[in-house]
Order: C-alpha cells, then sequence, then structure tokens
C-alpha cells in the first residue's frame, strides 16, 4: 500500500469537500475531513468495485449511514472514477445535481442506499447482509462461487444513539451476518456538543454483548484501519465486525476541529488557509493530483481484470445451472409470473374469516410462484400469519430460510426490508399489527422516497380489535400512511380482493406497499366474479355492485366496512351503487375516464364508511356528501360491540345515505 499517496488523497479529498460545502454555503465538513484517510483505505485499497458496472452483483456493498456526510461519498466516487464527475461535485446541493445534500438511490452511481436519517443506512447494511448471505447460500455451487462480497457501513454518534441502529445490531449479532463490517467514525462530538454529554458506553463492550468482534483503532493511521479491514473481511466466524475508528471531526481545519462545530459548514470560512495547511494549491480548487488520478486509473484497470473474471465464472456457472441462473435474472429483473393471480387459488363462495387468515392462504401460493420472496414478523408470525409453511427459518445456520423473525424490532424490521430490497435479489416482507406501524414509518418513508418494492403486512387494522382498547386500536394510522408520497395502501373488504392486494404489491416494482388486514372476520362479497374483485383492487377502485336503476347514490367503501355499504345497498333499492376503494393511490393512477366511469361526478349524492378517520374521505364524497368514519380514539370492548357503538354498521350508512 502507497501510503505517501494515499495520505495525499485523502488530503484532497479533503479539499474537494471543503470546496463543495463552501460553494454552496451548506453541507457538513465534520465526517468528510475526519474519515478521510477511511476513505483512501477503503477506496484506495480494501474494497471490491469496478466504477464502469457500479452494479456489479459481487461487488463490495458501501453504505454512508452517517449520511449527512455525503461529501465524504461523492469525493471518494468521483476519485475512483464512478459516473461523478468534477462538474458533478461542484453542483453540490444544487438544482438537479446527482449529488444532492444527502445520498439518494437511483440519483448517483456507486450510492448503494438513501441515507441521512440516522441510523437508517445501520439496518440497511443489516439487509445487505443478510441478502448477501442468502445469495451465496443459494447460487455459490462447490464448482463456481458467484456471491462471497462484503458489506461496509459508516456510521457515527449520531447513528449509534438511534434506536433503529442498535436493534440493527442485535439482530445481525444474532444471526451470525460475518460478511457485514460497520466502521464506527468515533470522533466523540454530536451535533450541538460533545458526545459524553449524552452518552458514555463503551462501545467495544457493547457491540461484544451483541455477538460482535470489535476492534479500536486510529483512524487517521492508513496502515492501522488498512489491516483492521483486512482482517476483518478474512474472519468467517459467524460474529459480524465493528472497526471503531478514533477519529478528529473536520480534521484540516485548526479552528474547529475536534468540536461540535466541525460538524457542519462552520469551518468552511477557514478554508483557505486550511488548504495551505493541507499542501493544496491556492489557485485550484476541486484539486486532484496527476498522481491521484494515475493511481484510481490503475486501481481501475485492475478492477477491469477482476471483474472480468467473476464473468466468466458467472458465464460458466449460468451454463452449468440454468435453473439458478433464471432465478438469479428474475430476482435482478424483479419478474413477476404474469399469471400470479391465476396461482392463487379461489376461495369457496361461503368464505368467512379475516383478511389476516386469508392473507396466510395468499401469501404461501405467492412464495411458491415467486422463489425470491421473503417474509418476515416482528415476534407476531402467529398473529399477522404470514409466515411460509415450506419456507424455513433465517438464522446464521440455515440463511436459505425465507422466514425473518425479527424480534421486537419494527424499526429495524423496516430498516432491513430496505437493505433487502436495495439489495434487488430477493422481494421482501415485514409484519407487525397496524397500530405498530409509526415504529417503522422513517424507513416506510424512505422505501417511498427509494421507490423500493417492499411490502408491509399490517394486521389487527381497527377497532375491531376490540378488548384490546384504544391502545390497540389504528383509528388514524391508514389516513397517517395514506399521506406518505409513493406509497400504495391497500385495505381489502374480502378474501378475493387480498388476494388481488397481495398481486398488486408484488406487481409493483417502483415502490412500497402497505397490506392493512383485519383480525375480524368478513364475509365474502359474491356479486361478482373472482378476477373481476382481484383486478378491481389492482385498480384500486371498482364498482362492487351497479345499480340495477337510476344512478342516485354511492356507496364507498374498504376493508371490514364495505360488507355494511353493500348490505345498505339492497335496502336502500335500486338506485345505489357500491364501489369498493381499497386503494386510494392506484384508483388515482387510473385514466381519468375510468375514475369517472367507477364515480360519475354526477352523483353528488355519495357516503363513505371506514373505520378510520374521514379527512382524506371528502375527496371522494364531496361537499355535499357524508364520510362516515371513527374521528376518535376507540373503546375497549368485544369489535362487533366497539363498531356498533362508534357508527360502523350497515344500519349507520342506510341513515346516512337517506
Amino acid at each position: 500500500m502507497n501510503t505517501t499517496l494515499l495520505a495525499n488523497t485523502a488530503n484532497e479529498a479533503r479539499g474537494l469537500a471543503m470546496d463543495a460545502v463552501h460553494a454552496c454555503n451548506s453541507g457538513h465538513l465534520g465526517l468528510p475531513l475526519g474519515c478521510a484517510e477511511v476513505g483512501a483505505v477503503l477506496f484506495g485499497e480494501s474494497l471490491r468495485y469496478y466504477p464502469d458496472a457500479p452494479k456489479w452483483l459481487n461487488r463490495d456493498r458501501f453504505v454512508l449511514s452517517a449520511g449527512h456526510g455525503s461529501m465524504f461519498l461523492y469525493s471518494w466516487l468521483h476519485l475512483a472514477g464512478y459516473a461523478v464527475s468534477r462538474d458533478d461535485v461542484k453542483n453540490f446541493r444544487r438544482l438537479h445535481s446527482i449529488t444532492p445534500g444527502h445520498p439518494e438511490f437511483h440519483e448517483t452511481p456507486g450510492v448503494e442506499a438513501t441515507t441521512g436519517p440516522l441510523g437508517q443506512g445501520v439496518g440497511n447494511a443489516v439487509g445487505y447482509a443478510l441478502s448477501g448471505k442468502r445469495a451465496a447460500a443459494r447460487f455459490n455451487t462447490a464448482e463456481h462461487t458467484i456471491f462471497d462480497h462484503h458489506v461496509f457501513a459508516i456510521h457515527g454518534d449520531g447513528c449509534l444513539q438511534e434506536g433503529v441502529a442498535k436493534e440493527a445490531i442485535a439482530f445481525a449479532g444474532h444471526n451470525g451476518l460475518d460478511n457485514l463490517v460497520l466502521i464506527y467514525d468515533s470522533n466523540d462530538v454530536t451535533l450541538d456538543a460533545m458526545a459524553d454529554l449524552t452518552q458514555g458506553e463503551d462501545a467495544e463492550q457493547y457491540f461484544i454483548s451483541q455477538r460482535w468482534d470489535a476492534v479500536t483503532v486510529d483512524g487517521h493511521d492508513l496502515m492501522a484501519i488498512a489491516a483492521a479491514v483486512a482482517k476483518a473481511k478474512a474472519d468467517k466466524n459467524g460474529r459480524p465486525k465493528v472497526i471503531i475508528v478514533k477519529t478528529v471531526i473536520g480534521k484540516g481545519i485548526p479552528e474547529v476541529a475536534g468540536t461540535a462545530k466541525g460538524h457542519g459548514e462552520g469551518g468552511a470560512k477557514f478554508i483557505e488557509s486550511a488548504r495551505a495547511g493541507l499542501g493544496l494549491p491556492s489557485d485550484e480548487h476541486f484539486y486532484v493530483s496527476p498522481e491521484t488520478q494515475a493511481y484510481f486509473a490503475g486501481k481501475k484497470a485492475a478492477s477491469k481484470v477482476e471483474f472480468e473474471a467473476w464473468q466468466a465464472t458467472y458465464d460458466a456457472w449460468a451454463a452449468a445451472n440454468p435453473t439458478l441462473a433464471a432465478e438469479l435474472t428474475d430476482g435482478v429483473a424483479q419478474s413477476v409470473p404474469v399469471d400470479l393471480s391465476e396461482r392463487i387459488p379461489a376461495f369457496a363462495a361461503d368464505y368467512k374469516d379475516a383478511t389476516r387468515s386469508a392473507g396466510a392462504t395468499v401469501i404461501n401460493a405467492v412464495a411458491k410462484a415467486i422463489p425470491q420472496f421473503l417474509t418476515g414478523s416482528a415476534d407476531l408470525f402467529g398473529s399477522t400469519k404470514n409466515y411460509l409453511k415450506d419456507g424455513g427459518d433465517y438464522s446464521a445456520a440455515n440463511p436459505l430460510g425465507r422466514n425473518i423473525w425479527f424480534g421486537i424490532r419494527e424499526h429495524a424490521m423496516g430498516a432491513i426490508c430496505n437493505g433487502i430490497a436495495y439489495d434487488g435479489l430477493f422481494r421482501a416482507s415485514g409484519a407487525t399489527f397496524l397500530v405498530f406501524a409509526d415504529y417503522l414509518r422513517g424507513a416506510i418513508r424512505l422505501a417511498a422516497l427509494s421507490n423500493l418494492p417492499v411490502s408491509y403486512i399490517f394486521t389487527h387494522d381497527s377497532v375491531g380489535v376490540g378488548e384490546d382498547g384504544p391502545t390497540h386500536q389504528p383509528v388514524e394510522t391508514v389516513s397517517g400512511l395514506r399521506v406518505i408520497p409513493n406509497l400504495d395502501v391497500i385495505r381489502p373488504g374480502d378474501a378475493e380482493e387480498t388476494a388481488g392486494a397481495f398481486v398488486a404489491a408484488m406487481s409493483r416494482t417502483d415502490g412500497p406497499t402497505a397490506l392493512i388486514l383485519t383480525r375480524q372476520a368478513i364475509p365474502l362479497m359474491n356479486d361478482l366474479s373472482v378476477e373481476t374483485r382481484r383486478d378491481g383492487v389492482l385498480r384500486g377502485g371498482y364498482i362492487a355492485r351497479k345499480e340495477t336503476g337510476e344512478l342516485t347514490t354511492i356507496l364507498i367503501g374498504t376493508g371490514s366496512e364495505l360488507q355494511h355499504a353493500m348490505a345498505a345497498a339492497t335496502e336502500l333499492g335500486d338506485g345505489v351503487r357500491v364501489v369498493s376503494m381499497p386503494c386510494f393511490e392506484r384508483f388515482e393512477r387510473q385514466s381519468p375516464e375510468y375514475r369517472e366511469s367507477v364515480l360519475p361526478k354526477a352523483c353528488t349524492k355519495r357516503v363513505s364508511i371506514e373505520a378510520g378517520v374521514t379527512d382524506l374521505w371528502w375527496k371522494y364524497v364531496g361537499t355535499e356528501g357524508k364520510a362516515l368514519g371513527i374521528d376518535r380514539f376507540g373503546i375497549s370492548a368485544p369489535g362487533d360491540v366497539v363498531m356498533k357503538e362508534l357508527g360502523m354498521t350497515k344500519e349507520d350508512v342506510a341513515a346516512a345515505a337517506k
């Protein structure tokens, strides 16, 4: 390792960060300057990557969990030869640049995860590591090794203070993810103050207690960092690794280095003297020396040779294992059988059960049709009913298991599912009670922002939970999820709509889907064919019962309340239409003509019913309509009693319509 050159390169990376932050008067200098030697070792020596193939299946994955330090990542991607140009670095945080304030998946070549909300990247890295372990177990053969990569993530004190990170760390240690290497930027500073104001744990002992290997090194000693990384990559001992690098935040700007002021852009005003102190030329900003350019050009050439050798191995493996190769290709392409709905058996006409129970039947059919599909639960498999009967349990001893036991770690479940989805080899889903959706809301939001096809299975969806009372009756949660952009929220009204909901979730590749399922039993709506009801869910809304006379009234329902709209329509007469509206978001994506055919503007006498808050329903019932719902917290009593007490009955629908 050329330590002299890499030390100079580290200072040039510092210069890029300082110049970029100074140019836009915004950003975070602390981590890019403090971790420059870490970047030099990783991108200059230790990581396996090929910039011209940023999605190389066997690359080492790198996640910047401390995403506020985004100029660290952009600087090193630029130096390493990714399609991040000098102009891209100059345009840091500017409109339409590929170097936004925090790293964003799909925006920048080499960015593996959308990060910034602290702790999320740690969970994402755990998901990547789980995916890598399963990929190696599933696809490697005695003759050919296709997957043997590692997952790296940099996090700081702030990430480690977030509960989501510690949930994920516990999960990783318990499941023996020894392909995971965390680099803990331990600079003893948080944003507001020195870290000892808010923390005092022994980091090494904490990680060791979670079944991790831990080592502490000088974060500015290139040889020490490289040795720790090499050892972490070599050890296959069933324990994830953490390298605690002791760094000086803002190193290179003496006026703020080692202080809380060094976290953000506070040091930018000192950059001219800082650049001189680092040996950077005064007459050229965004400077990269010819020696650094030549070094990374040589590394890129060597990486190309390694990539091409792997590609030859892959081609030989694919020729020898066509079935496995097709499965992997389908996984990467996120392919779903076009006849997926047909592979889900129709339910008997007299079927009456909770949609969570129908979901158990549907999800097992989905798993048979899509071998890449994985599911997990936050200690609630017995209640959420998403367990795959022939899937096996994921563990260190059985990385092929398709059922992931997340434990009572909802937020980490969301972040880990995101990591699996970022990796793009498998389809991830996770389950818990709907009332706990807010425990993973941060991860859901990032999945929506990053266009990740994660599925969330939320059961026990309303006051129908009954005796558990208002703490477990999520009256506001469905609407709270509906306001997240790019998240499809589907609340099916019977077993066949549940099948349609899963097909919709699996067929969607540009964003996540939340499936909202009941605990209480509901009957099948047998007015229409199975295919019509399932297709209706794919469209988001459809006519569940068409009027037989002149249209006078439209009743709109979802979930367990759809049955009440259907029953009320029978009482109200032949001019009443019932519309099932399981998914607002899908309905809004339909053509104006289709939406008008379902909800004609001329009919203003409309009533909606859903066992939750009513605020979002006015877009469909209009100012002349009525929205029946529950704009208060629930009650502890048997579910049917609570529903009746709070006005969720066919009689209430009929009365409102009259």
